[in-house]
Formats: C-alpha cells, structure tokens, sequence
C-alpha cells in the first residue's frame, strides 16, 4: 500500500472493518435508497431517515456488487476479462431477464450470447453510460486497498463487459475513491483519487465540476440541493455524469458521515439506491463499519436475492472477511 497504512497483523483488524464498512455500507445505502423513494414511505414520512420494520432488501446493486466479489473469490483473487465473463455466463446468463434493473447487464449478457465478447459487448450497449457498472465494482476498491491505480486498471477490465466511456470511467471513479478510503480518513484526497481518473474534456468530468463549483458557491446543503439538481439531471436518471456524479456531491456535502451520507443520498432522489450505494461504499470505507448503526448492518447483511438468486442469504461480513485475502 502506498497511502497510510500497509497490511500488517496490528491493522488487519483496521482492515477488516473498513472491507465490512464498505461492503455493508454499499448493501445498505442500497436498500435504504430503494426504500425511501417508495410511495408509500414518502407518504408515511415525507423524508427517510432510518428503516422501517419491512425496509430490507437488496437490488441489483448488491447483487451485482456481490457478483463481482465471487468472480474475486472463485479465481483466487485473479481479475481478467475471461474471468468476469465465465463468472457471467455462470450466475447471470441462465436467469434470461433480470428482477428489479440491470438493463445494461443483461444488453451485455446478450451480446456475449450472441459471441460479441469484450469488450465490443460494452461498446454495443445501449446502456453502456449507465452507472450499473460504477453499482457493483466496490469488491475492486476493496482489494486495491491503497492503491488507486490498480482499483482504476481493474474496474476497467471488470465493467467492460457491460460498458464503455462514462460507464467505464463511473466504475473506475468509484473504485479508485474506496481504494483510497480503504487506508484513508482524508475526504478531500478520497474525492481527488476519483476525479483523477476521469479523463478530461468529458462530459463526467464537466459534471463532477460544475457540481463542485456549486458546492463552493453555496456553501450550504440546502441551499445547494435544488440547484444541484438542476445543472446534473438528465433524461436517463441512471447515466454516470448525472447518478455517480451526485453521490460525490453528496459525500462532499455532508463531509464523509456515514449515516448523513445514506440519509441524504437515499433521499436525493432520481438513482437514488445507486446513489446511496456509492455513498455508503465510500464512507463505509472511510469510517469503517464501527460507525455504521447496528441496526442497519442487521437489516442487509443478509442480501434478499431480488436480483441474482445465487446472492440470496450470503454473509456480507464473511465476504468481506475472504476479500481481505487479497490485499497486498
């Protein structure tokens, strides 16, 4: 590692609970996001701020983000294109259609049916600047503890199955933002390592400034919301310079707080569970899982399988636990 800390016996502890931060921080903002943009809790409570008694379940962002820890963990560790696509063809491709999102996922399952491999199978995909890639690459973060180079070369390789340009960069910019988390408590320098790799003259790159210079000029959370939304929306809710965009505005807002950053991102609205997945993921990262209430990890550490069926009654924590094996 190159950053704060290096793996050792005295911090694999520090460790371990900064994996678990993430990954359950990820499957919680996750379900509180999908949660509170549901009807029937905007009308109960204008505003989400915890779950309710039947508020638990996991989306294709958990699922998929746990998809990717298992391609990790059943090649020990090893992340390559043909890797990513067998682990596919595996647990995605029998299912024929998704439960609860995954267009972008499925366009590229179908081209690898079809036998367009990667990464043409991203490029040929309508929803190849969707934020479904940047949903699930918190597991590359986690093992590129440290080292955001490594988290960027390797969400590459991972999302391009399923996307390209934004898309591709939106996953990149997340890993490399929790890879810095995994060894930091430095907002400021977690936030650098995403837009760092965003290359300039884009249109993700526009978007993370102008949300930047409006957090500047405003100063306030409320004063900055609606005007934030305003300059980010776009028609497609879930395309990367409008959805992981506002989760590092949101991060920023509310200062890296873990349970500020849920409640804020699973409330913003739009991609909100996505929102609010990335959100957690980072802070989780940052502030470890001793700063997530109690009741919150009890709530998901169990994923439902809404999505992928193979997730359903996983560990959350001893996922986490078995990722940690490979950080060097």
């Amino acid at each position: 590692m190159n950053n704060t800390m290096s793996l050792t016996t005295e911090n694999k502890n520090v460790i371990l609970d900064k994996a678990y931060g993430a990954l359950i921080g990820h499957a919680i903002g996750d379900s509180f996001g999908d949660a509170a943009r549901t009807e029937k809790n905007k009308f109960n409570y204008g505003i989400t701020t915890d779950f309710s008694d039947d508020d638990a379940w996991s989306t294709d962002d958990t699922d998929f983000a746990l998809l990717t820890a298992q391609t990790i963990l059943d090649n020990n560790g090893s992340i390559s294109i043909d890797n990513v696509v067998k682990s596919w063809q595996k647990y995605v491709a029998p299912l024929g259609e998704l439960n609860r999102g995954g267009a972008s996922e499925m366009e590229g399952m179908n081209n690898i049916k079809k036998g367009i491999m990667p990464p043409l199978s991203g490029q040929y995909n309508a929803f190849y600047m969707s934020d479904g890639a940047a949903m699930r690459i918190t597991p590359i973060g986690i093992i590129s503890a440290g080292n955001p180079a490594k988290a960027a070369q390797l969400a590459e390789i991972e999302s391009c199955l399923s996307h390209w340009r934004e898309g591709i960069w939106g996953a990149q910019a997340v890993a490399a933002s929790i890879s810095v988390a995994m060894v930091s408590e430095d907002l400021d320098k977690i936030i650098d390592a995403a837009i760092n790799v965003i290359p300039d003259d884009t249109w993700f790159k526009y978007s993370m400034e102008t949300a930047f210079n409006i957090i500047d000029k405003y100063k306030v959370l409320e004063d900055i919301w609606m005007p934030l939304h305003k300059a980010l929306w776009s028609k497609y809710k879930a395309v990367v310079p409008e959805a992981v965009t506002s989760a590092f505005a949101v991060l920023k807002m509310t200062g890296g707080d873990f349970k500020k950053g849920v409640i804020y991102g699973g409330n913003f609205g739009r991609d909100s569970d996505t929102i609010a997945a990335i959100v957690g993921a980072v802070s989780g990262a940052m502030n470890g899982a001793k700063s997530i209430p109690e009741k919150w990890k009890g709530k998901t550490r169990y994923p439902t399988g809404t999505c992928l069926p193979f997730t359903k009654g996983l560990d959350i924590f001893q996922i986490s636990q078995d990722l940690t094996r490979f950080i060097k």
